[in-house]
This record gives structure tokens, sequence and C-alpha cells, in this order.
């Protein structure tokens, strides 16, 4: 993997070279962090064969038309992998498989498609897939299915989280109904200590929780 160190002198007390230049640091002449996070070139590595396929389905293209009467396409942007024309791929949550039948980017049709690069996809099969729904590799290194989940969460929120109040929870492209059903441990920020028997979380509150969603998302 190739990277590139960028260095930027502040001090975030007093603002030095956050948003502008310093004038008590005339030896560095590399302009403000702001400027360096607004211009910086970020390059993705294409073809990373060695990472598993994740296709989040974001829109699926029916015409529904004289001209296209049967035709249908999954519209998404790689989120890892590589995909290739002919591929067996499942469809997650259903677990349903099939062969990819064309992969189109814009009006020319490609062989392959790489992460992360926005293409849409059509398949052998009738498949019911809907936005959220993730294309993966038919074998190797799978995503969890699940509707228990455990995360950290910082919350941001000026009402105070409440267990067994619904709320909506968004992976990816995909939405749906979640409720907190324990906080396992809130983290003392000062200390990084666990702390435990909390039922709720104030704003800025980093936690540990346990989730669970109505319908099954693809982890």
């Amino acid at each position: 993997i190739r990277a590139s160190l960028l260095f930027t002198p502040t001090s975030a007390k007093y603002g030095d070279n956050v948003v502008e230049e310093s004038q008590n640091m005339p030896w560095y002449t590399g302009g403000p962090l702001m400027h360096l996070l607004e211009t910086v070139s970020i390059e993705h590595k294409m073809g990373d064969e060695a990472q598993p396929l994740r296709f989040p389905v974001q829109y699926v293209i029916r015409p529904i038309s004289d001209k296209f009467p049967d035709y249908r396409a999954y519209a998404g942007r790689l989120s890892g992998g590589v995909l290739r024309k002919g591929d067996t791929v499942r469809v997650l949550p259903s677990g349903l498989t099939s062969t990819v039948k064309a992969i189109l980017q814009a009006d020319k049709e490609l062989d392959m498609a790489h992460t992360p690069e926005s293409v849409s996809v059509l398949l052998d099969d009738d498949i019911d897939i809907s936005r959220g729904d993730m294309l993966v590799g038919a074998e190797g290194s799978q995503p969890v299915v699940t509707q228990q989940l455990k995360m950290h969460c910082c919350w941001f929120n000026e009402t105070e989280m409440q267990l067994r109040k619904r709320y909506i929870l968004r992976t990816a492209v995909s939405e749906t109904v979640a409720m907190v059903q324990v906080v396992d441990y809130k983290v003392d920020v000062s200390t990084l200590e666990h702390v435990e028997g909390v039922t709720s979380l104030k704003m800025n509150d980093i936690a540990h929780i346990s989730v669970k969603t109505a319908n099954p998302i693809v982890v």
C-alpha cells in the first residue's frame, strides 16, 4: 500500500494554522490545516482483488416501457472488491444467487468494475432486489445478516436516548426501525473507564450498546 504523510504544525488552543496561516510560525509556509484537508489528493487503489465484493444497491432501474418491458438493473457504488461479468453473486439478506449478465457505466458496457466505481448491474435471474440489499461474492468472506447488533456510538441528539424507544438505523443505503435494548456501558471520557448501570445517553455521551432491528441488515 502506498501512502504519503503530510504534516501541518498547529495550535488548537490559539488557532494557529487551523483555518488561517499563523503569524507565529514564520518558518512554516505550507498553509493551514483546513486548506490541506480541502485540497489534498486522495488516491483510491483500483482493482484490489484481495478485498471481498461489497455492492450496496442504491437504486433499482426499471423503465417499464415498450422498448424495455422487462429491463431491470441495480445501480450503486462498489464499496469493496472487484465485480466481473459472469461472476456468481449472492444477494443479501435473501441469500439468493445469480450471475452477472452485464455491467454498465453510463452508456458503455464494462467487463469488470472496481472499487469505488459507480455502475449498474444486470443479472441473469429475475430476483426480488430492492434499495438497501447488497451483492456479495457467492464464495469467500460473507457479511453477517442479523437483527441483533452490538456497537459503539456517540449520541449527538439534544434529546436523551431512551431504552426501548424506536429509532431509525441506517447502514450504507438500507434503513430500518431499531431500538436500544441495553446500554452495556458508557465510557468516561476523562478516565476511559467503563460506567455500567446506565439507562440513557445524553448529548456527546460515548457508549457501547445492544440494538435490535425490525428487519435483517447486512453488517
